[in-house]
Order: structure tokens, then sequence, then C-alpha cells
């Protein structure tokens, strides 16, 4: 079986800019999750993602979370592959765990591991 990617966030410096962009241009009708965090429903035929205020010491970036049965594993697994453990596995109350990887080109990937299957459109931060 394979791994789905089921959530991207979009980091930046202005979540209000970054709110205001994106619900123009593609009509995202954007949920607030936090004071540096708001999600992006999935929509019909998509996934759900996020919009992350970063500080000013983080570039903007685009992520992709991958779901992924077990954390250590994948990880040691990435590891053996090239990539390096950026995040270790972090708690994520009621959704889950996460951690991300640097892959061999210095890509960051996310990992999503679910409570029980759900969380798919909740916010991996």
């Amino acid at each position: 079986m394979t791994s789905p990617v089921i959530h991207f966030e979009i980091g930046g410096r202005d979540l209000g800019r970054m709110a205001s962009f994106y619900g123009e241009l593609f009509g995202w009708q954007l949920q607030p999750a936090g004071p540096e965090y708001s999600l992006v429903p999935a929509g019909e035929n998509g996934i759900g993602g996020g919009l992350l205020q970063t500080g000013d010491e983080v570039p903007a970036s685009v992520t992709v979370y991958v779901a992924v049965d077990d954390l250590r594993s994948t990880l040691d697994r990435a590891g053996e592959l090239g990539a390096k453990t950026v995040v270790e596995p972090t708690a994520i109350p009621g959704i889950g765990q996460f951690a991300m990887i640097g892959d061999p080109d210095g890509n960051i990937i996310g990992l999503l591991r679910q409570e029980d299957g759900e969380g798919a459109d909740q916010a991996p931060r």
C-alpha cells in the first residue's frame, strides 16, 4: 500500500496577507485554527491544508504531509535512503503525531500518523 499525501502547508511571514491572497485567488474559505494557523478545507476533489505564519528567521515554504502508519520506522527507512530527520515525532493532541524529514536534495517533507485515521483536514502543527 502506498502512503498518500493528505495535507499541505504554506508558510509565510504574514498570515493575514496569505489568507487574503489565497482566499481571493482560489476562493478558499479559511478557518482560523489559532493565532498563527488557518485551515484550508479540502473541497470536493482535493486535500485539506493550512496556512502557517512563520517567524522572521524561517523562510517561506510549501510542505506536503504524507500519511504513515509508523513514524519511527519511516524515519529510520528515510535515513537509510539518505534523508535527515528535521523534526522528531511530535504529538498533535486529538490528531496524532507528525515528524519532518529533509530528503537527499533538501526538500522538507512532513510525515503524519493519524489517530484512528482521523484528522486528514486538521493542522499538523
